[in-house]
């Protein structure tokens, strides 16, 4: 199908982004991935779409006081094979490099991923293992949105209606062990179920959802079985056993209730192992 008309602006800074959006209608596109298939069925039809893809300073990939601050605009690709991020944080590293394909991975944002807030996204998992915090900007300021309050629901995040987000931020836990697993649908690679889990030093453990149910969630039962125990077989496997319990779990054609919750509490016990 063909997208309605609509006017396009080139966004050279954020608060040129942020006054665009105030002025009618408007969609910010990043990579567009999830924005443009929906614009050609007309499931979104805005009157402007303002591409920020372009911004420097969405872009960049430092370290910060004892965090790794990804620009909003970093693509997968840049994620995944940026030095930095392999060094101090492997598993957004590794889960980048698991995201889509080649064509996904050198266009998709994690910003626009998280905005974007699909139930199946991989980052979402990541982010919520990873402790990570949200930078947000629009016409009222600056705020930073704990990834554990950032995702409200299907498709639905804390953003405001004229709100950007700007960057995420990660701590850096030295010696801290983490992975993210998922059992991918074969074309489009989103994760029918998908799982992060951390060890932070002191024994604390984050695990994390995504494809389950309508929101990535974390499982605070699954932690509350593992964290300041050892990793051994029977620890994992009682967080594999409390994983998924008293969760609405997402039914659709690729999985139905009782093989979605299986898989949760299969992938739990891999993202376990890898970090035990």
């Amino acid at each position: 199908m063909i997208p309605t008309t609509f006017e396009y602006t080139k966004a050279a800074t954020v608060a040129d982004a942020i006054a665009a959006l105030g002025n009618g209608d408007g969609k910010l596109l990043a990579g567009g991935h999830s924005l443009v298939p929906a614009l050609k069925l007309r499931l979104n039809q805005p009157d402007r779409l303002i591409d920020i893809s372009q911004i420097a300073e969405l872009r960049t990939i430092h370290e910060e006081n004892g965090t790794i601050v990804i620009g909003a605009a970093a693509t997968h690709h840049e994620i995944a094979t940026s030095a930095l991020v392999r060094s101090k944080l492997p598993m957004l590293a590794d889960g980048a490099g698991q995201i889509g394909d080649v064509q996904v991975r050198n266009r998709g944002t994690i910003g626009g991923s998280l905005a974007h807030a699909d139930p199946a996204a991989d980052w979402s998992a990541m982010v919520l293992a990873a402790g990570a915090t949200i930078a947000v900007q629009g016409s009222k300021g600056t705020r930073k949105i704990a990834a554990t309050d950032f995702f409200t629901g299907i498709f639905s995040t804390a953003l405001a209606g004229d709100e950007i987000i700007t960057a995420i931020h990660i701590p850096i836990l030295p010696g801290a062990r983490a992975t993210y697993q998922k059992f991918a649908q074969p074309a489009s690679r989103f994760a029918i179920v998908g799982c992060a889990a951390q060890r932070a030093p002191d024994g604390q453990v984050h695990i994390a959802f995504t494809g389950l149910s309508d929101a990535p969630h974390r499982d605070h039962a699954a932690e509350a079985a593992v964290s300041g125990k050892p990793l051994d077989a029977a620890t994992i496997a009682a967080a594999a056993a409390a994983a998924a319990e008293n969760v609405s779990i997402n039914v659709d054609h690729y999985a139905s209730e009782k093989y979605r919750k299986h898989l949760a509490k299969v992938y739990v016990k891999r993202a376990l192992e890898a970090i035990a």
